[in-house]
């Protein structure tokens, strides 16, 4: 095993308990330095997520002429340069592990006269980024470098883009975004129709800061109008918790027999609680406490108590609303009792890994029983998992958590080859997680 990576075991020692606050919202905090850098003066923002993906954007934005400034715990001071404003970088811009950073990041550089090289980690590299740079393109870009549509590429934004009709061949907020970033620098109006909707942060976002944004119903999805050429005016964002990064010691309080934990100040925008819908229907004794609004979206303290889940049926039409939980989601299947199918999962085959292949692989290391048909996922659920197995992770975050909540509530301890990705997006997971009672070492 080489030298960098760490370990991790997790097993099995009494109920977790106790109240925590997961860090921020890696979407949101994504959005607010990418919306930041774009208006013209300092725009501040408190409970941004300090884990690898926002840091590794901040340091591109900062190479594209933005002042971003660490000004306390989760605060930080953004200058900004106004819409179409980025100055050619002298380096490549290295987004790390950062799929939604750099795709993000690609639209807003699309609406501005520069040049820019884009490049990540080999987990990156390997992420299909074609479909994101058709709009761009459309609109005026140009695409100058790029093995296959992949990382390293090479962009030439356009020096008078144009705004256009985009219908996504796919569900992704996203190439959704990246799109309407780029459209903020172009005349006229910019439209996205979306067959079903995605996680409207980056529209919420853009009214925060001033844009003109409708967003109507079309057919069983939404049509998004954005007005180019904004005057960005810089207002402060907070933060909430993270609902993707509170899903995991969400579930192993479900799971761990007598847990009972409180995760304070989760967002519950309705688009991101797709996993909470299903884990009602499995029957999860969760409860929404003190719910607020905070920054613009809706917030919540939830407790958590262990108890018997029932498998379900996880309809396609719910994967854009937990696209990121479904590695944790069949984790705690593995534990219910009778069978999980969920459907629709096309899009975990290209994620950090391909998530699909990886969930399965998880499953099946520890005695649970898994298929893959199509792009369904059907787990067969026991109340106890026997665990002993070892996990490889292929450098995914979101594979490496679920698998040591895997461990906290099976009957062997489970091993992952390597935790150091986890603060990708989770930075203080370990440590978090041990001041619940869990046993990792």
């Amino acid at each position: 095993m080489p030298a960098n990576r760490v370990p991790l075991t997790a097993r099995r020692n009494g109920p977790l308990s106790g109240a925590v606050r997961v860090p921020g919202d890696k979407s949101m905090s994504i959005r607010a330095l990418i919306l930041g850098a774009l208006t013209v003066g300092a725009t501040r923002v408190g409970g941004l997520l300090e884990g690898e993906d926002a840091l590794n954007t901040a340091k591109a934005l900062q190479a594209l002429g933005a002042r971003i400034e660490h000004t306390g715990e989760r605060q930080w001071l953004i200058h900004g340069v106004g819409v179409g404003g980025f100055a050619e970088p002298a380096n490549a811009l290295d987004f790390g592990n950062s799929g939604t950073g750099c795709r993000l990041a690609l639209g807003a550089v699309a609406g501005c006269p520069v040049t820019a090289t884009f490049d990540g980690d080999a987990s990156l590299r390997s992420r299909p980024m074609q479909r994101v740079l058709d709009p761009l393109q459309r609109m005026g870009a140009r695409t100058l470098a790029s093995a296959d549509g992949r990382l390293p590429l090479t962009l030439a934004g356009a020096r008078d883009p144009m705004p256009i009709v985009f219908k996504p061949p796919v569900a992704s907020a996203q190439l959704k975004s990246a799109t309407l970033l780029a459209g903020l620098a172009a005349p006229g109006e910019t439209v996205v129709i979306e067959a079903e909707a995605t996680r409207d942060h980056t529209e919420k976002m853009l009214v925060h800061f001033g844009a003109k944004v409708r967003v109507e119903p079309e057919g069983g999805g939404r049509r998004i109008t954005l007005t180019g050429q904004p005057e960005f005016i810089p207002r402060p964002v907070t933060v909430p918790a993270d609902p993707s990064s509170a899903a995991f010691p969400l579930v192993a309080a479900l799971l761990v027999p007598g847990s009972d934990v409180i995760l304070n100040g989760v967002m519950m925008n309705p688009l991101r609680t797709g996993l909470l819908t299903t884990l009602a229907e499995m029957g999860a004794r969760i409860e929404r406490l003190e719910e607020r609004n905070e920054g613009g979206e809706d917030v919540a303290d939830l407790r958590i108590r262990a108890g018997a889940l029932r498998g379900v049926e996880v309809p396609a039409a719910r994967a854009p609303s937990m696209i990121d939980e479904y590695p944790i989601l069949a984790v705690a299947a593995a534990f219910a009792e009778g069978m999980t199918v969920m459907r629709g999962l096309k899009e975990l085959r290209v994620k950090e890994s391909d998530r699909l292949a990886a969930t399965a692989a998880l499953l099946r290391a520890n005695g649970v029983a898994v298929d893959i048909e199509g792009d369904d996922l059907i787990v067969h659920g026991k109340t106890r998992a026997a665990g002993g197995g070892t996990v490889t992770t292929h450098m995914d975050h979101r594979i490496a958590m679920a698998a040591i909540v895997l461990g906290l509530a099976s009957d062997k301890p489970v091993q992952i080859d390597d935790g150091t990705f986890i603060a990708t997006s989770f930075p203080g997971f370990v440590e978090l997680m041990r001041s619940l009672s869990a046993e990792l070492s």
